[in-house]
């Protein structure tokens, strides 16, 4: 039987991944075969992620200290990936960060950093990749990680800048696809719920927001580890090559109601 979601040989760059979403999503690549260059600002987190990788799946990875808000360091990391592997076939944007105020309080200062590591940093990073590796090998799977509250606004956590920049890597994520296709690179971007992170799990555990995710969620629960996978594997996969510039919510039906 044709396995859909083989990546042997293929390299993936994954933001985000000292922790949390990130890593969940790298261990689903490596699953299916594919090498990781996990990067974060945190070396030491980094290292365990691809020590853990290498053992468990026997793939390679190389973990790079990046921060994607300089420029230089998004260079030069994917200047060290491709010396190292020769290719990067995958790009998930997958850092973020989270600004919750009242719209009315919310600061210049948290607005602009919202935008530069969740939009221009998502922007940076497939900018750097696209350029130096998959324009050059006409073939590229851009994967960018955004929210449903880039879809939709709500009414339970206030948080415009999050919204702003989540909804911009939406339509960003549509601009590249139009603008890359020609190049064999599908940009696509998944738009996540309600799942468990290091930054979620507080207020995830508090019984008014349980009851509210019982209210406004069809499936009446949080994402479970590894629903994410599926969506990852299928995106990154070779068979999804006709699929470019879609926003998928995984988010139990949130934003169908």
């Amino acid at each position: 039987m044709k396995n859909y979601f083989d990546l042997k040989g293929q390299v993936a760059l994954v933001t985000g991944c000292s922790g949390g979403l990130g890593v969940q999503m790298a261990r689903a690549l490596a699953s299916a075969g594919c090498n990781i260059v996990p990067i974060a600002r945190r070396m030491e987190k980094l290292e365990e992620v691809a020590a853990s990788l290498e053992s468990e799946f026997g793939v390679e990875a190389f973990p790079v200290r990046c921060d994607i808000t300089s420029t230089e360091q998004v260079e030069g990391t994917v200047a060290k990936a491709i010396e190292k592997f020769g290719r990067i076939d995958i790009v998930i944007n997958n850092a973020g960060t989270g600004a919750v105020a009242p719209a009315e309080d919310i600061t210049d200062a948290q607005f602009e950093n919202e935008m530069q590591i969740d939009l221009f940093g998502s922007f940076r990073v497939a900018r750097a990749v696209a350029k130096l590796a998959m324009i050059p090998a006409h073939y590229g799977r851009v994967i960018n990680i955004a929210s449903m509250y880039g879809l939709v606004g709500n009414k339970i956590a206030p948080c415009s800048p999050y919204h702003a920049a989540k909804g911009g890597v939406v339509n960003l994520t549509r601009g590249l696809a139009a603008e890359w296709g020609k190049y064999g690179i599908t940009v696509n971007t998944i738009c996540p719920g309600y799942f468990y992170t290091p930054l979620t799990v507080e207020t995830l555990n508090s019984e008014y927001f349980q009851n509210y995710a019982k209210q406004v969620i069809p499936l009446e629960r949080y994402g479970n580890e590894g629903e994410l996978d599926t969506a990852v594997l299928f995106l990154s996969s070779p068979a999804s090559g006709y699929v470019t510039g879609a926003a998928i919510p995984v988010d139990g039906g949130y934003t169908c109601v």
